[in-house]
């Protein structure tokens, strides 16, 4: 799979359903999900992120968008939610993602830096497949054979700040780390891209020409 396993693309799809349903309800995003979430420590780890984020206390602006997502991964791992705030340069299309604010539960911690370098590398990994990653070709044959051509993310577009929060869960299962962080990212990017334009993108991956064609529809 060229896009990690099937949870990135499901919780990109459900997550923005999410977030549109949200804002047909008129509602707060953080908000509607924690009035439809009755599992507790999934409603820990939304509150985490958004307080950390400082979802409450966001002043909109032209060119900023914030987004949020959750999942568990695979129903049955570790538990991460995630609020982004993005940057939209409107004349070229361009996406910056500004900052990344996560909270995870992975069970009782055993290695806390691991945890936090697996969620910041997955966070990474996902704004590169999110904003830039798609295999080129063209009638015969694939063009994007090596990395100087295959599109993804480089050195200038990693966030101002990535922060993530561990909730401590003593004595209780070790759920693993692993991928949670990719299908959040993703959906709470196109999220706040989406907050940003006021236009929903849906084609992967969201590259400037798409965004630009977004703003000129």
């Amino acid at each position: 799979s060229m896009r990690a396993l099937g949870a990135y693309c499901n919780v990109l799809s459900m997550e923005r359903s999410m977030d549109e349903l949200a804002r047909l309800a008129g509602a707060d995003q953080v908000e509607f999900r924690l009035k439809h979430l009755d599992d507790q420590r999934g409603r820990d780890v939304i509150t985490l992120a958004a307080k950390n984020f400082g979802w409450t206390d966001w002043k909109p602006s032209p060119d900023r968008g914030r987004g949020f997502a959750y999942a568990r991964y695979k129903n049955h791992a570790c538990y991460l939610a995630i609020a982004v705030e993005v940057e939209v340069d409107k004349t070229t299309g361009r996406v910056r993602l500004v900052r990344a604010n996560a909270g995870i539960d992975s069970g009782e911690i055993i290695n806390p830096d691991g945890i936090k370098n697996q969620t910041e590398g997955g966070i990474i990994q996902s704004m590169s497949w999110t904003l830039f990653e798609g295999v080129t070709f063209d009638q015969t044959r694939i063009t994007s054979v090596d990395w100087q051509s295959y599109p993804i993310a480089r050195f200038a577009d990693i966030p101002d700040s990535i922060d993530v929060a561990i909730v401590e869960r003593p004595g209780a299962p070790f759920l693993g780390t692993g991928e949670g962080a990719q299908g959040p990212t993703s959906a709470a990017i196109g999220n706040a891209i989406r907050d940003c334009i006021g236009k929903r993108l849906t084609d992967l991956p969201l590259t400037r020409d798409k965004v630009m064609a977004a703003l000129l529809a």
